[in-house]
């Protein structure tokens, strides 16, 4: 700049969400992913599910694909419904409810300017016993496919009769893309006349594997100890994440954790123990996206 110029003007800082949003991998390869997908009835798309957040069903939007409808993408859960909604919202910069919305069970924020729709499998479902090809959606998202639940399972045959139908009719053609994080596709394919498999390659975070030297009989028992190492050696900000095989054992587990924390050694920060699992309440789900307390 040369002196005596005019500053050039500052731009804001994008929001948080943004800047999340150019870390994830599906970013970096959305261009070629996009060019393939504009040309294809049906995809099978393959990739951890932090590379692939949101279903990708902003860069479609964007791309002007599926603008002649709604593109839905389905979730086999609530609190990934309305959390993905959220998230793209923040990246759309858009209230909640106008173009980015959501529907699940007693809860519907959408209206009509909503053009990319998150929603559970059950509430697509629901909407095909009224519409049976889903005239008003232009592309299906078939998010977390490897989960293989029963909606999961009904609602593949009901998208691939849909798409069926509109096409015998000369109505709009309905895309359908299955997303999945596991690597045998070839069920998914076949089902959907060989629908191709795009790859989508790589983390948003870095991932360690550590086993343990010898088998443990008591897998609870060694999850605990692996807990409070990890607590008095991670920083304080930071969360641990673990999964167990059920309601009963999270309870436990969260009751044995709350019990141990109250006697942690002087200099130890404290702990916050939350429990997550589908019936809980919505609200008591929502409280594990809430930052750990910063330590005193």
């Amino acid at each position: 700049m040369l002196p005596g110029s005019p500053a050039a003007p500052r731009r804001p800082p994008p929001p948080p969400a943004a800047s999340q949003r150019r870390e994830l991998p599906i970013f970096q390869a959305r261009g070629p992913l996009l060019s393939q997908l504009r040309g294809l009835e049906c995809a099978v798309l393959i990739g951890e599910r932090p590379g692939r957040e949101g279903g990708g069903a902003e860069y479609l939007y964007e791309a002007g694909i599926g603008r002649q409808g709604i593109i839905a993408v389905t979730q086999p859960r609530r609190v990934a419904a309305i959390s993905l909604a959220t998230r793209v919202s923040d990246e759309k910069r858009t209230e909640l409810g106008k173009l980015v919305g959501y529907t699940v069970r007693f809860d519907d924020l959408t209206s009509d300017e909503t053009r990319i729709k998150f929603l559970t499998d059950g509430m697509l479902l629901r909407e095909a016993i009224g519409d049976p090809i889903l005239r008003k959606y232009s592309v299906v998202i078939l998010d977390e496919a490897h989960e293989r639940t029963v909606h999961t399972d009904v609602l593949f045959g009901v998208v691939k009769a849909a798409q069926k139908k509109r096409k015998e009719l000369g109505k709009l053609p309905l895309k359908v893309i299955v997303m999945s994080a596991t690597m045998d596709v070839d069920q998914f394919s076949q089902y959907f006349n060989g629908a191709p498999v795009l790859y989508l390659e790589g983390r948003q975070h870095p991932i360690q594997v550590f086993y343990t030297k010898q088998p443990q009989s008591d897998y609870l028992q060694a999850a605990l100890v692996s807990v409070f190492q990890i607590h008095q050696e991670a920083p304080s900000s930071q969360d641990i994440l673990v999964f167990l095989t059920g309601q009963e054992e999270i309870e436990a587990m969260t009751k044995t954790c709350r019990d141990i924390a109250k006697h942690l050694p002087d200099g130890c920060p404290q702990m916050t123990v939350m429990p997550l699992y589908a019936s809980l309440p919505y609200s008591q789900q929502l409280r594990v996206f809430q930052a750990a307390p910063k330590a005193e």
